[in-house]
């Protein structure tokens, strides 16, 4: 299977061009490789697909933060380009066609392009909220989400006619789903308001679903969070929303995601920091702290003789693996020494000769 470009280098974009920027470069490339202008040219077609992909994700602004954040991986599954004939693509992505040229049904108007039939609208997104512990994010986990909204009518798979019928071409646009009206030498296209765009209609409703071919149902999916996921970023799963009619492909699932906070743990960005407390002996003379991290493995980390209360010490690449797989975020230990409230007397005598002995040290060094 051949690798994907990156969609930024098939526009011929940077990472941080604008919206506009985008939409001019794809419109140069739509306008050299569309098919009308290349008649069997398989290069063009492959081309034309690519451009159309790569503006498809990066002119939607969820859709590109995904791809920035993921890569290909954040907006798989969708619409597929490469398989797909010139006759799917321009009828699958009609608005976006129309939008820029201002053509019926996809063609550009050079010539041979000729009207196609529209296709059905993609049924809507759905967004939901999921919670992971802190050690899940740094891990990865699979998790399901519990979804409530329309699911295929299991009575009539879909189609939203009675058992045993079947939808019958809609007469009013002749199964095209469009339109089509006609004022001195311009036609106009609209979608048709009898079949809304379908090119079909159903005669015998089925019960179970009034003939909307879906019911309101409560279902799960199953959602990979990668290692490395922080609260407030947004996973896509494509084709997990709300069917669209007719068979028209679903909407997207979009989880927004919590890391739980975690008491031993605070985290900031990739980094990981811990606050350590040790006794005033240990800081003076030195120990050796054992941190149990978030994944419950442990760690070794070196308190130096004479630590001062707030040291951080930082353990590179201990912390939180990078979404984008180049390394490991950092741990740092935040030194605390605690100082007791309560002493014995002899706890008090061995602090008050201590004191005598820092202090004649500091006479001896201050005359030497």
């Amino acid at each position: 299977m051949t690798e994907k470009r990156d969609y930024y280098e098939v526009l011929g974009v940077a990472r941080e061009t604008p919206a506009d920027d985008i939409r001019k470069a794809y419109r140069q490339l739509a306008l050299k490789y569309h098919p009308d202008r290349n008649p069997d040219d398989p290069e063009a077609e492959t081309k034309f697909k690519e451009a159309t992909e790569a503006y498809s994700i990066l002119s939607d602004a969820e859709k590109r933060q995904a791809y920035d954040q993921f890569g290909h991986a954040g907006v798989g599954g969708g619409f597929d380009f490469s398989g797909a004939g010139m006759g799917d693509v321009l009828s699958q992505f009609q608005d976006l066609f129309s939008d820029f040229f201002g053509g019926m049904g996809g063609g550009f108007g050079f010539g041979g392009g000729g009207r196609r039939r529209a296709a059905p609208p993609r049924g809507q997104d759905v967004r939901v909220e999921a919670s992971i512990l802190l050690k899940e994010s740094i891990s990865g986990t699979k998790k399901e989400v519990r979804v409530r909204g329309a699911v295929p009518c299991d009575d009539c798979k879909g189609s939203g006619a009675k058992a045993g019928t079947a939808p019958e071409r809609c007469g009013q646009c002749n199964g095209s789903g469009q339109a089509t009206t006609q004022r001195g030498f311009i036609m106009f296209a609209t979608t048709c308001p009898r079949c809304r765009g379908t090119g079909k209609t159903v005669k015998d409703p089925c019960t179970s679903c009034s003939g909307g071919g879906h019911v309101e149902r409560e279902r799960k999916v199953l959602v990979t969070f990668p290692a490395g996921i922080d609260s407030d970023q947004r996973l896509r799963v494509p084709g997990q929303g709300m069917p669209g009619p007719s068979g028209a492909p679903s909407g997207d699932l979009y989880v927004d995601v919590t890391v739980q906070d975690d008491p031993r743990f605070q985290r900031e960005g990739y980094d990981l920091i811990a606050r350590r407390e040790v006794s005033f002996p240990e800081a003076a003379l030195g120990a050796e702290l054992e941190i149990e991290l978030p994944d419950d493995s442990a760690l070794s980390v070196d308190v130096p003789q004479g630590t001062q209360p707030n040291t951080v010490l930082s353990l590179r690449g201990k912390g939180v693996p990078r979404l984008d797989g180049r390394g490991f975020g950092d741990l740092h230990v935040v030194v605390e020494v605690a100082v007791p409230k309560k002493l014995s007397k002899r706890a008090k005598d061995l602090l008050a000769e201590l004191e005598t002995e820092l202090s004649a040290k500091q006479k001896r060094a201050k005359t030497a």
